[in-house]
């Protein structure tokens, strides 16, 4: 989940790596900082805690070449600080490393190296890379072959870019496992690497990326690719259509506010040329999908992380309602520890807006190992779940900066009802009718959320009144249920608030016990198949004294009358309700988070993309 990029060129290279580094501080802010080769001379500045003060450090010693590394750290092994940060130089001085990842056998390896002489500066994995590394050396002479045997002792995900003043004229990095992606971006007499595209696509739009067991050699003209053993490969370049203009925040104070609002283009975007509201059909063309492979499905399993998880939860039933499919959401994290029972007639998909988490992609691993189809929903063009699915999904959001996945979470509830539509029509589960009616019904989505989005204020006088409380419960039954957990995590993330969610039968069933005054109650009791029983468990709550908060369907006085505020929807077909009843429970986090004084888009221990298990 640590931000890397690297570049070789004509160039001063320290401004374009903070440039880089800056676009990709959400991947971790525990400590940043850059290596850069000046008169042949390998110098190195590190800081602890975020981007500017190592912008800072470098303001006061300066320090230029037209090659470098940089890297922004969240911390796996050893805490926080400069002395642990990257980039980790070698013993010599010769040799220098970033890496995004989990060294396994680290104590194993440190033990050898401490035995032999090595004196270590830090307490991370990452350095027993660049003392491996030096050591070959010295017996190789040469970079490449030292960087081939030290990969060939690693155990564990690597993401991995290495330099040595001894080859000035090359820049090599390496991925084993998942350990988050290495993208390399190609220009006119300089090359660019990074760990995530928009470090880099202010620059070029053409890139390779590299895959598992993948090493490049990168110079200012040239890149070859070859596996770690030596093998060589020709590259598939990539063109990528991003604007670098959507990675900024423009008039918005943080990036989630903005992304928030971005809602409206990025669902627009996602149902763009897949829906046609003449004829009431969906396509999916990268699914691979046909007919006969839709009959075939017996199973459909969805597996994710946190948010991503959360739109499985609403997938399941998507599917199992519309396209009659038996299905199931599971945790990746826990997928293949469980011995899942999946064979050639399940189909495994996978949720990720980086495309690029650890959990998520042995998931599939484990998925594929057992004979199972693989699909994905994906956000990051060209990441690792994108590339090594049978089929996917591209979300179509644009990037996506704030930690506390928004856009990211709403495109793939639009995509898994468009599943469901497409799966329900090849298999003949429903009729021509039904399936219009269903395709209708998305033409109502964008202007339905960018309704919500109006009423931004109102919420925000309610994000006044709870920005105090210690504690929230958030209820919610059937498609709703899990936007209760959705609602709830995103408040603990960004305000430090705890917050659980039930389903708001299981209320009585324990979580009654802590309504009071002091426990406020976030009910969603729009009109669904399930708003009777909303609206007893919402009377439940208001008998023990709690303050209740309600999102409802607009001019529901019932509700209204109930309860100590509303948080107000468009009318909804029930299917399509959770992209709406998500984003007031966004902007009401957003609020409350802002109002406390937080950062927002960098809650503290997390980062966007989650490549370390």
């Amino acid at each position: 989940m640590c931000g890397i990029v690297g570049y070789i060129g004509e160039k001063n290279a320290t401004p374009l790596i903070l440039s880089g580094l800056k676009k990709l501080e959400y991947r971790g802010y525990d400590s940043a900082g850059l290596a850069v080769l000046t008169n042949g001379k390998i110098e190195v500045r590190r800081n602890a805690g975020k981007l500017g003060n190592l912008e800072s450090n470098i303001l006061t010693d300066p320090i230029a070449g037209t090659l470098g590394i940089g890297h922004t750290r969240w911390a796996t092994h050893g805490e926080p600080s400069a002395r642990n940060a990257h980039p980790h130089l070698s013993s010599t001085g010769e040799v220098v490393v970033v890496h995004n990842g989990i060294v396994e056998n680290f104590i194993e390896l440190k033990e050898e190296l401490l035995a032999e002489g090595v004196v270590f500066q830090s307490d991370t994995d990452t350095e027993t890379i660049v003392h491996l590394v030096d050591k070959f050396f010295a017996v190789t002479k040469d970079l490449e072959k030292a960087v081939r045997k030290t990969l060939k002792l690693l155990k564990g995900a690597h993401g991995i870019v290495v330099f040595s003043s001894r080859e000035p004229d090359k820049i090599i990095a390496a991925r084993i496992g998942n350990a988050g992606g290495v993208v390399i971006g190609l220009g006119e007499g300089e090359n660019f690497i990074a760990s995530d595209i928009p470090a880099i696509l202010e620059h070029t739009r053409q890139l390779i990326f590299l895959e598992s067991r993948q090493m490049a050699v990168i110079t200012r003209s040239d890149v070859s690719v070859s596996t770690v053993e030596g093998a060589a490969i020709t590259p598939q370049i990539s063109s990528v259509a991003w604007d670098p203009v959507s990675a900024e925040k423009g008039e918005y104070r943080h990036f989630m506010q903005k992304e928030i609002h971005e809602q409206v283009r990025s669902l627009t975007d996602t149902l763009a040329g897949r829906v046609n509201f003449v004829n009431g059909t969906i396509r999916l063309p990268e699914l691979n999908l046909t007919p006969e492979k839709a009959k075939s499905i017996k199973k459909i399993i969805l597996t994710a992380c946190g948010t991503a998880y959360h739109a499985g939860m609403v997938g399941r039933i998507l599917i199992e309602r519309i396209a009659r499919i038996p299905s199931y959401a599971e945790i990746a994290s826990e997928f293949r520890y469980a011995d899942p029972i999946v064979d050639e007639s399940t189909t495994v998909i996978a949720i990720s807006q980086s495309g690029e988490t650890a959990d998520t992609l042995a998931a599939m691993e484990e998925s594929r190992k057992k004979g199972a189809t693989t699909w994905s929903i994906v956000n990051a063009i060209g990441s690792q779940a994108m590339r090594v699915a049978d089929g996917y999904i591209s979300m179509q959001t644009g990037p996506e900066i704030g930690v506390a996945s928004t856009k990211a979470f709403t495109a793939p509830l639009v995509d898994l009802y468009m599943l469901a539509v497409l799966l329900a029509d090849m298999r003949g589960t429903n009729g021509s009718k039904e399936r219009k009616r269903l395709v209708k019904d998305l033409r109502l989505v964008p202007e339905s959320v960018g309704r919500c989005l109006d009423r931004e204020g109102e919420v925000e006088e309610t994000a006044e009144l709870l920005k105090d409380s210690r504690d929230m419960l958030y209820l919610g039954r059937g498609i709703n249920m899990p936007i209760a957990y959705e609602g709830a995590l995103k408040l603990k993330e960004i305000s430090y608030m705890h917050a659980e969610a039930y389903p708001a039968g299981e209320m009585k069933h324990g979580p009654i016990a802590l309504i009071d005054k002091d426990m406020p109650v976030l009910a969603i009791a729009t009109r669904d198949p399930w708003y009777e029983k909303m609206i007893s468990q919402i009377e439940q709550a208001k008998a023990r004294g709690g303050i209740v908060i309600a999102v409802a369907t607009e001019g529901d006085e019932r509700v209204a009358s109930l309860v100590d505020r509303v948080l107000w929807v468009p009318e909804t077909p029930w299917l399509l309700s959770p992209v709406i009843t998500s984003i007031p429970l966004q902007i009401l986090a957003y609020h409350i988070a802002s109002m406390r004084g937080l950062d927002v888009d960098q809650p503290r221990n997390l980062a966007k993309s989650v490549t370390v298990e």
